[in-house]
């Protein structure tokens, strides 16, 4: 038996965010999906592919095929293929996205601070770790239950 009721404080957490990020999204005429793309690609620089993005963000593959292709016409994305490969597109923010991102940026700094308001450094600390660990216990399920439908 969980000591809080997990499902209402992850909920609550997905509309804070969700209330952060909006006004970012309608002052650049973009879908959550998009600036999440864009915010993702410049947070974590050493993951640059659509897939990466699929796999870390656990997002939907057509979603995010669809909103790379948006992002691409509105020229805040590019595609570039290192060494001549052709099957894996690096994406690449564009310098027209950078209002976006940092928009997108101080609505991520606004959720942190109403998140973290009375914390200490050491409670934050020690929340960091706990959801470390539950990470890697569903990351390790999951992997386990695709190995158990694979293996059939």
């Amino acid at each position: 038996m969980l000591p809080l009721n997990l499902w209402e404080h992850q909920n609550a957490v997905k509309t804070l965010y969700s209330r952060c990020v909006e006004r970012v999204c309608e002052k650049h005429d973009l879908t959550r999906m998009e600036l999440d793309i864009l915010l993702f690609l410049a947070n974590n620089p050493l993951y640059d592919t659509a897939t990466e993005i699929v796999e870390i963000r656990y997002l939907s593959k057509s979603q995010v095929s669809s909103s790379v292709k948006t992002l691409e016409a509105k020229g805040y994305l590019r595609r570039e293929y290192a060494g001549g490969n052709r099957k894996t597109a690096h994406l690449k923010i564009c310098d027209n996205a950078l209002a976006i991102i940092a928009d997108g940026r101080a609505a991520q700094e606004k959720f942190v601070e109403v998140m973290f308001r009375g914390i200490s450094r050491e409670e934050a600390e020690l929340m960091q770790r706990c959801n470390e660990r539950i990470h890697r216990n569903v990351d390790q399920y999951l992997k386990e239950e695709m190995e158990e439908c694979t293996s059939f």
